[in-house]
């Protein structure tokens, strides 16, 4: 018998849902993650997702891990004209400028971050204390697409000069990395 999931179209529009967002879904959406290179791979896929469908980049997901050096924040940080403009050129990603230098300034915020707190998963986590947020949603209309607390990190994310890193995007990041749990309340992989 399959387990029961939560009921998202995934952007699908009545197609079958893509088996990357099913596995998404079943293993890693809503799970805490306190892995910092994970953390940052999470916050450039986010910010990559700006315009488009989430399952675009799970589909690409492959192709921005090599891209980006597997999400190695101090090498994303020393990335110059000449890396933006090769990866211009990769098809298996994004090619957005401004979302390919976003990820560059978001690498050398996200080392700062790691410094003045030992660790970016201390950082993000403290807005709850470490703990999870738990929404026990009863559907897909109950879920908000941003809350207080996702305004409050986008704030303190810019005002220490990241980008791409508005509400939305946060919250849909803080859902990514477990920090709030919006998988249905009947859903069999909370």
């Amino acid at each position: 018998m399959e387990k029961k999931r939560c009921c998202f179209s995934f952007g699908t529009k009545g197609k079958a849902i893509p088996e990357k967002a099913i596995l998404y879904h079943d293993t890693r959406w809503c799970k805490p993650e306190h892995n910092d290179r994970e953390l940052f791979a999470m916050l450039v896929l986010e910010g990559m997702q700006a315009g488009v469908s989430w399952n675009l980049i799970l589909e690409k997901e492959d192709n921005f891990r090599r891209a980006f050096d597997d999400f190695e924040p101090s090498l994303v940080a020393g990335y110059d004209d000449n890396k933006i403009e090769a990866l211009m050129q990769d098809a298996g990603i994004i090619r957005n400028r401004q979302k390919l230098k976003a990820a560059v300034t978001n690498a050398v915020a996200f080392l700062k971050v790691q410094e003045e707190y030992g660790s970016f998963d201390s950082y993000i986590w403290s807005f709850t204390d470490g703990k999870v947020i738990d929404h026990h949603l009863l559907s897909e209309a109950d879920m908000p697409s941003q809350s207080e607390l996702s305004e409050t990190i986008s704030r303190d994310l810019k005002k220490r000069g990241f980008k791409y890193v508005g509400p939305t995007i946060i919250y849909s990041y803080i859902q990514g990395i477990g920090i709030i749990n919006d998988h249905w309340e009947y859903c069999e992989y909370r």
